[in-house]
């Protein structure tokens, strides 16, 4: 019990609220409504709830295994938050100057006919970013507060998707807008706090 204890860490309401905030801002549920719509209209059925649930499955898997993964590899944890501090710095930059840095339109456009797992759950919501940014913070955040930030994250991001249409039409393309900007700011700032933060730590 005491090494389950010890391996989650103590839970802390603020690196809970954190952690949600900047996952929530790199999954990105609302900026990716238009996506979603024109999934729809492509003839997409979208469950919702095999789309949460894969993307819970998936970053949950990424989550314990990932630090295995750069041991095996000999990469130190804060190395690779620096070098996953940066991309998800050029992420927000495609999000605060709406510039394309990462080209994914071909693998959408392949992945498009796979329904509610592919292309949403992966690589939409639980994708490199995901991953990059997941793997960059548990160099901050214990993994107890990063389960329950992952867990918030589905939720919302559950009645975003049962909500597409409701959103659309009451918060319009302009509030949609404004939102991906406030996220993207966000971003921008956490980025930059995982990259001198941890080169502080280095050094």
């Amino acid at each position: 019990m005491e090494a389950i204890k010890e391996f989650f860490g103590p839970f802390d309401i603020w690196q809970v609220v954190s952690a949600f905030i900047f996952m929530i801002a790199i999954i990105d549920p609302l900026g990716n409504i238009p996506i979603t719509i024109s999934l729809q209209k492509k003839g997409v059925k979208i469950d919702a709830n095999k789309v949460c649930i894969a993307s819970f499955i998936i970053l949950m898997s990424f989550l314990f295994l990932g630090e295995w993964i750069l041991k095996f590899f000999g990469v130190q944890i804060e190395y690779f938050a620096i070098a996953g501090g940066f991309v998800i710095f050029l992420m927000a930059m495609e999000m605060v100057l709406d510039i394309t840095i990462f080209q994914n339109d071909k693998l959408e456009g392949e992945m498009a006919g796979g329904g509610s797992i592919v292309p949403l759950a992966f690589p939409m919501y639980a994708g490199p970013g995901a991953f990059t940014a997941l793997l960059a913070i548990t160099a901050e955040y214990t993994t107890g507060n990063l389960c329950i930030a992952l867990l918030l994250c589905m939720l919302v991001l559950y009645l975003v998707l049962i909500g597409t249409n409701w959103l659309t039409k009451y918060l319009g393309q302009t509030s949609l807008y404004i939102c991906r900007k406030f996220f993207g700011i966000i971003v921008l700032a956490i980025a930059c706090k995982l990259m001198f933060g941890n080169l502080a730590v280095i050094f």
